[in-house]
């Protein structure tokens, strides 16, 4: 059976998925608890139940999802960033049991940006931040996420190795909301500000951020966004027509960007705002 990628034959893509149709299993899906992570998610799961499957979607922070996915608490992780972001993680999971890597939902990456008004050539590189005209500028508090992500550990590592503690910055753990409310606060006042980011973000289709350089690497690689499944569960649960079709969720950080915008910014539901992707012909 030929399978398309769900992005070049939606209709398509999803009547096959509902030729395969199989009743009364439920998969347990482990979702990261951030708004595109949810809206990927909620797509994953139209798939699953177009398939026939119940599913149950828990949420959580990024570890404690590996943790429970570990114990055998969930079969799969919705969009696990690999190699770089959850790629300790997997390797934790890695050593009680075999996993397997489906689709691509997006290829994500981590960044620090700036407003785009804050002038180039005085910040196109972390290291601009220690300059003195730009200290006496720059809001010096950083509110980034959570601590279990990607972003969140190397934007720590960044404040040491760029020395720019010594020069007053701090860095702030928190919610998603915090760090959007930070920014959007400061962009109101024109203030210079830093934002710990990623792609795909809704805030990239409402405001124009600029990404500073990372001369230092430090911020990791372009990850892929997989679903991540414990091997021996995969095997029981789906047949093989039903792991290919898994294996297409191919999608695009544009698309999830998008999927995000119609659930943080017009309100919909994840499940709705898939509705409207899918309506979308």
């Amino acid at each position: 059976m030929k399978i398309p990628n769900l992005i070049e034959n939606k209709l398509e893509f999803i009547k096959l998925a509902q030729s395969l149709k199989n009743k009364n299993k439920t998969i347990n899906l482990g979702v990261t608890n951030l708004s595109f992570h949810r809206v990927t998610a909620a797509l994953v799961t139209y798939i699953l139940k177009e398939m026939g499957f119940e599913v149950n979607r828990t949420f959580a922070l990024h570890e404690e999802n590996f943790e429970r996915l570990k114990n055998k608490k969930i079969d799969m992780i919705s969009s696990a960033w690999i190699p770089s972001s959850h790629g300790v993680y997997k390797k934790n999971v890695e050593e009680a049991f075999p996993l397997i890597e489906l689709g691509l939902h997006y290829e994500p990456y981590a960044l620090w940006g700036v407003p785009s008004y804050v002038p180039k050539e005085e910040v196109s590189e972390i290291s601009d931040l220690l300059k003195i005209n730009v200290i006496d500028k720059m809001n010096n508090k950083i509110q980034g996420i959570g601590l279990g992500a990607g972003i969140t550990r190397f934007s720590i590592k960044m404040m040491d190795e760029y020395s720019l503690k010594s020069a007053g910055y701090e860095f702030f753990t928190g919610t998603q909301d915090e760090c959007i409310k930070a920014f959007e606060e400061a962009v109101k006042k024109k203030e210079w500000v830093i934002v710990p980011l990623w792609q795909p973000q809704y805030l990239h289709h409402t405001y124009k951020i600029r990404e500073l350089s990372d001369p230092k690497g430090l911020l990791g690689i372009i990850d892929r966004a997989v679903l991540l499944c414990n091997k021996s569960h995969t095997e029981s649960l789906f047949d093989e027509n039903q792991i290919r079709i898994l294996d297409k969720i191919i999608l695009n950080n544009e698309i999830i960007s998008e999927l995000d915008y119609y659930h943080s910014v017009e309100g919909l539901s994840e499940d709705e705002s898939i509705q409207k992707w899918i309506e979308k012909i």
